[in-house]
């Protein structure tokens, strides 16, 4: 089954080791040169109602996911 990057979008991250909720994937990085997803990116969270910017986002490695389910991911 074919994931588009939409679809991410719509999915909220959880860290099962931390057993808290990271966010929403804004973004992915792809190694074009092998046709494979490097990492998902989560924005950071919003600086005084989103006026200043935002913190550090939230690379998370592809190979620390550790499975896809309909409305969520969950990651190492």
């Amino acid at each position: 089954m074919a994931n588009r990057s939409t679809d991410f979008r719509q999915k909220e991250v959880i860290s099962i080791s931390e057993g808290k909720r990271l966010g929403y994937i804004s973004d992915v990085e792809i190694d074009f040169e092998n046709g494979k997803i490097d990492s998902v990116i989560i924005p950071g969270p919003s600086r005084f109602f989103g006026l200043f910017g935002s913190a550090e986002d939230t690379h998370i490695p592809w190979s620390s996911i550790y499975k896809i389910g309909d409305d969520l991911i969950l990651v190492k």
